[in-house]
């Protein structure tokens, strides 16, 4: 198989053990893999304490996203770049695997511009944001992250991502997991999160959808509730990008990468 990219979600209820011990043993086993994570409730419960609780906004299209502020951003850097990249980094090490953590401003990694402007909705009124520091992942620098793979490294990722004027941007996990897997002409995207997968009636877990095909996936868009979304975004991005499948799974379980490459899950494609 090929390079298989897992993003690993930032719920607090999701089984990290379980996840670093399946990672490792696939790698062990000589297949090669690339690893986003997240870290939204951390950075929320860290941001809540420092005195600049998070705030959420949702745009005119209906998604959902952080307020960035500077200090949110800040905020943002130290949880995911340092005691949750970190953490992963430790994890793996200590399972014989030899990771190493970036952020996407390291080396300009995820490379895309900064929002101009946000135009939101909020109480019925539509306003504009324009100093948040939000963006896209356009570029994706897949010479660093082949040459840490044919050194027999384990790279594993975290936004935030750089600017094309130098910027550190706040930029979605999930897509920034998809440009990557795309980018990589990855085999499938693992999208590990606190659920079985996609679920046509949330949160009600037997509702659970297990096959998606490609030429539907915009028709799911409406059953997809909060950040799900942008999940499925980014599904259809990295499709779109030739990457073979991807598959919304559960980041609670044993083996939840393996079972998720088994058909369990939401497998679209």
């Amino acid at each position: 198989m090929g390079i298989i990219v897992v993003k690993i979600g930032g719920g607090l209820d999701l089984d990290h053990d379980a996840i670093a011990d399946d990672i490792a043993g696939m790698w062990q086993e000589g297949q090669q893999l690339v690893v986003v994570h997240g870290g939204a409730e951390l950075t929320n419960q860290v941001a809540e304490a420092l005195g600049h609780p998070p705030r959420f906004v949702t745009s005119v299209s209906g998604y959902v996203s952080r307020r960035t502020d500077r200090r949110a951003l800040e905020i943002f850097e130290m949880v995911y770049c340092g005691q949750l990249n970190k953490g992963w980094v430790e994890r793996f090490q200590r399972r014989g695997v030899n990771a190493v953590g970036l952020s996407g401003l390291d080396g300009r990694l995820w490379e895309g511009p900064r929002k101009k402007a946000i135009r939101i909705v909020e109480n019925g009124r539509k306003m504009v944001l324009r100093d948040d520091y939000t963006g896209k992942v356009e570029r994706v620098d897949t010479a660093l992250l082949t040459t840490l793979l044919e050194g027999g490294y384990l790279p594993v990722l975290t936004p935030p991502a750089i600017s094309y004027d130098g910027e550190a941007l706040n930029v979605d996990g999930d897509r920034a997991a998809a440009m990557t897997a795309q980018a990589m002409r990855a085999e499938a995207l693992v999208i590990l999160s606190g659920v079985p997968g996609l679920l046509a009636d949330f949160p009600d877990e037997s509702s659970l959808i297990r096959r998606i095909q490609s030429d539907e996936i915009e028709d799911f868009m409406s059953v997809a509730e909060g950040r799900m979304k942008k999940k499925v975004m980014g599904a259809g991005e990295a499709l779109r990008g030739g990457v073979g499948r991807v598959i919304f799974a559960d980041g609670r379980v044993r083996e939840p990468v393996r079972r998720a490459l088994s058909g369990e899950g939401t497998v679209i494609g």
